[in-house]
């Protein structure tokens, strides 16, 4: 016995391919044309703060981006992630608590520890430090000791 699942229903992309008896030569679901409008105007606002002037060229390259940024954000998108469900969870990730990167306290803190510029010298090493040389066999220390 064979049992047939529904994937076949949810295969068919909702798809606009243009006005009537003249479609676009491509193809583009209705969730990226609701995603593209959008990313398109806030691109050619982004232009426009960084001072780009509105001409041919940079508006292309505002389309081609948007076709980029639309492109990246509908591939997360599908029947089974709609794009509400997307932009809740992009929207609760930015807003989640974070674990605190820096202690506060705890069992052990280098907080209370005094640090001096200069090394501090043992009191009674001024005097002997040119005999310790000498035993050591010169200015360089001998491994192992």
């Amino acid at each position: 016995m064979r049992i047939r699942t529904d994937d076949e229903v949810y295969r068919v992309d909702a798809v606009w391919l243009g006005p009537p008896k003249a479609t676009f030569p491509w193809r583009a679901r209705y969730v990226a044309w609701a995603v593209g409008i959008p990313v398109f105007l806030v691109v050619l606002t982004i232009e426009r703060q960084l001072g780009f002037g509105f001409g041919f060229f940079s508006t292309a390259w505002a389309f081609v981006a948007t076709i980029v940024i639309t492109r990246l954000i509908t591939a997360k998108i599908s029947h089974e992630r709609p794009l509400g469900a997307v932009l809740t969870m992009w929207v609760r990730e930015l807003n989640t608590p974070r674990e605190r990167s820096t202690g506060n306290g705890g069992a052990v803190s280098a907080s209370k520890v005094r640090v001096r510029a200069e090394r501090p010298r043992p009191r009674g090493a001024r005097g002997r430090a040119s005999s310790t040389r000498a035993r050591r066999g010169g200015t360089h220390a001998v491994a192992g000791r």
